[in-house]
């Protein structure tokens, strides 16, 4: 297989779109959680599962991304890419952990 530059567009292209996406993340304020009802908190737990399980099929298709050796850098931008979206996860965790706890002071159901 002969690499050319037109060839490695699709994975550099890739690299980037997957780089710009996993810095999206909306936080939301803990503090608001306690304001928020029910319905809500359940709304945001699944807004926040869908981001983790989005986030982390990025991570994975990024790391599964083949480099060809003669692209600079091309492995660093794919660990730190990844390292991101990790990063990214745990924070989304954390929020769901928050979400998580105010629900089971609010709402009854949950428990």
């Amino acid at each position: 297989m002969k690499f050319t530059p037109t060839a490695i567009l699709p994975v550099i292209a890739t690299l980037l779109f997957a780089a710009g996406c996993s810095s999206t993340a909306a936080s939301l304020d803990p503090a608001k959680y306690d304001r928020m009802s029910c319905a809500e908190l359940n709304s945001a737990l699944g807004d926040t599962a869908t981001d983790i399980s989005r986030t982390a099929i990025s991570r994975g298709k990024v790391a599964n991304t083949s480099v060809p050796s003669w692209l600079l850098g091309g492995e660093r931008v794919k660990s730190v890419v990844a390292n991101r979206d990790t990063a990214r996860i745990k924070r989304l965790q954390q929020q769901q952990q928050a979400i998580v706890t105010a629900r089971k002071s609010h709402c009854p159901s949950s428990q």
